[in-house]
């Protein structure tokens, strides 16, 4: 009698052999050294436009001191979901901590959402009640923001393929236009005295804003939702399949993300003839991954005329 198989480890259940997806669920030669700087310098200058900010009286400069804090807490979760994506599946996450930065880029962009909504109700009350703003100061503090914001999108944009950086990306850009607007308001306060242009920037540069954060919610939400990927149509690789020899029908299919850019595919194949089943998924995988980029797929064949499975793979 042979002695029981010892129980698989954790590292020999998530193990990717020979034929299997090249997608190990974790992002381990990814560096965070470009968020970090951006993070410590996002966070140094948006202490100085807090100060001179209130000092000034200007809410172009307070909304865009609001705007740099709001951009070192989207660092600071970029920086803390990559740390976390690095992490390899384990026994209870067993597609790894991938979805950490989307999850991070939503969180993100809800709070862009709340500050955009403080800085339009705080806009309409200086309409209504113009108060006195020192331009000199703002134009001055705003020139160096633009600096400090280029320096950071720089950093940022040679990681351009990660949704999380990205978002991160839209708060820094978001700045960038807030410190111009902010430097147009402290020049025509400086000039000409005309105050109401500081909440008239603020509500132009918040309503940009607006439109970056709304593109980055709805990424992130239909990641997190398990949606099917944008450039995947879901219909036509059903069709796909169904078309291939040897295939006669196809159910249950779900198609989604394990991590950005890592689509993966599941579904029942009903089979004509179930001894033939290497071959049909040789040319399954083969047309998946030349045709919609699908590397990722776990397929159950089934005999014709099989009852539904009772399982949802």
């Amino acid at each position: 009698m042979q002695p029981p198989a010892p129980a698989p480890s954790s590292a020999h259940l998530h193990a990717h052999r020979a034929g299997d997806a090249k997608n190990a669920h974790f992002a381990p030669a990814r560096s965070q050294k470009a968020l970090a700087c951006a993070l410590v310098l996002t966070l140094l200058f948006a202490v100085v436009e807090v100060v001179t900010g209130f000092i000034s009286n200007s809410l172009a400069l307070i909304s865009d001191a609001g705007h740099m804090v709001t951009d070192a807490a989207a660092l600071g979760l970029a920086l803390l979901a990559q740390l976390i994506a690095k992490r390899p599946p384990s026994a209870r996450h067993s597609f790894g901590f991938g979805r950490a930065e989307a999850l991070a880029a939503f969180v993100n962009s809800l709070a862009m959402l709340a500050l955009v909504c403080w800085i339009v109700f705080e806009a309409a009350r200086r309409f209504a009640h113009p108060e006195a703003v020192q331009g000199a100061v703002v134009m001055t503090v705003a020139t160096v923001g633009i600096a400090i914001n280029l320096l950071v999108a720089w950093m940022l944009s040679r990681d351009h393929q990660n949704m999380n950086t990205r978002a991160a990306m839209v708060n820094v850009m978001g700045d960038l236009l807030g410190s111009v607007a902010a430097v147009v308001a402290g020049a025509v306060i400086y000039y000409t005295g005309w105050m109401q242009i500081d909440p008239l920037l603020s509500v132009f540069v918040s309503l940009l804003i607006l439109k970056s954060t709304v593109a980055v919610l709805r990424e992130s939400y239909h990641f997190l939702m398990k949606g099917v990927p944008e450039q995947i149509d879901y219909l036509q690789v059903g069709a796909d399949l169904a078309a291939l020899d040897g295939v006669r029908s196809v159910h249950d299919l779900h198609i989604w993300e394990m991590t950005p850019g890592e689509p993966a595919l599941t579904g029942h194949l009903e089979i004509a003839d179930l001894a033939s089943w290497p071959q049909v998924l040789e040319a399954v995988q083969a047309m998946l991954l030349e045709k919609h980029g699908i590397d990722h797929v776990t397929l159950q064949p089934e005999p014709p005329d099989a009852p539904p499975s009772s399982l949802s793979m």
